[in-house]
């Protein structure tokens, strides 16, 4: 009866074993549940309302409860804070519910009453203008907290310009005093996506070669609470987005749109700067732990 008992346990343990072998290993940079949808600003080519649709129809189309994010637009309280083309977009979509979120004041957002909207949000969209202010008002507020807890449920963060950079952990073009300051005063973005600093209307500005100014840091300007050597630099172009789920992205928007990534793990001392990205178009994927474009399936001829 005892050996009975030891080789009945025996096997339950290495049952348990056995499925934990199974188990899918944890994101290292994306988020473990939800999904990312991050745009690099509006252009010419106008796919803003393509790939709005593709972040509503993640968050549940008709019956998502949409939270928009206007805050970066400005800082002067005179601004029209409740007039978003996104809300009227998402409302043109069939969305019932959605709601404009806003403050500057760092006390409201640290408030339950404020933060209610996103305690049952599947989708919450950062608009444009400048990331800095996204910090400012929300960062280590009860509602970043809230931000983070839609995605934990499964929903969806979605952003464009400065609502595509404030997803990485650094926070790339954070100076208040201007945009083109790569490493600023404010560093901290949200960290939907970690260990990474993601830049915008990249080919369409001419900012290839930004983003080597935060992956270096040559006059040591970056905060001790980043380790750069473990940062992996995204660059978007307009009308382009990547869609995180989990350690992978793919690349929706225009037909010649591109991403380009930056992996310093990859350099060697003489690597040209030219060098130091590699490019990814359209329908292409990669693998963000590892660090690799992922190929394509082969097709049967």
């Amino acid at each position: 009866m005892v050996r009975s008992f030891i080789l009945t346990s025996l096997a339950l343990i290495f049952s348990e074993g056995s499925a934990h072998s199974k188990e899918q290993p944890q994101p290292i940079v994306g988020p473990k549940n939800g999904s990312l949808v991050i745009m690099g600003g509006g252009g010419k080519d106008r796919t803003f309302p393509q790939i709005f649709a593709h972040f509503i129809k993640l968050a549940g189309g008709k019956d998502a409860r949409i939270v928009i994010v206007p805050t970066a637009a400005s800082s002067s309280p005179d601004h029209n804070y409740q007039r978003s083309w996104s809300l009227d977009l998402a409302k043109s979509m069939g969305v019932q519910k959605a709601a404009i979120l806003h403050s500057h004041s760092r006390e409201t957002a640290d408030t339950e009453a404020f933060a209610e909207p996103l305690k049952t949000a599947t989708g919450v969209w950062f608009g444009g203008g400048r990331q800095w202010r996204f910090t400012k008002a929300y960062g280590g507020t009860l509602t970043e907290k809230e931000f983070h807890k839609v995605l934990e449920r499964g929903g969806v963060i979605g952003g464009s310009s400065a609502g595509a950079s404030i997803q990485g952990s650094f926070l790339a073009r954070g100076d208040t005093s201007g945009n083109t300051i790569m490493v600023g005063d404010v560093q901290q973005g949200f960290g939907f996506m970690k260990n990474t600093a993601i830049d915008q209307h990249l080919i369409a500005r001419g900012r290839q070669k930004d983003l080597l100014k935060v992956l270096e840091d040559p006059r040591k300007k970056m905060r001790r609470e980043f380790n750069r050597a473990e940062l992996l630099g995204i660059g978007i172009d307009e009308d382009v987005a990547i869609v995180v789920k989990g350690d992978r992205f793919s690349i929706i928007g225009k037909d010649q749109g591109m991403v380009l990534v930056y992996d310093p793990k990859s350099w060697k001392k003489d690597t040209p700067d030219t060098k130091k990205w590699v490019t990814l178009k359209k329908g292409d994927q990669y693998d963000l732990a590892h660090r690799v474009i992922i190929s394509a399936p082969a097709t049967k001829k």
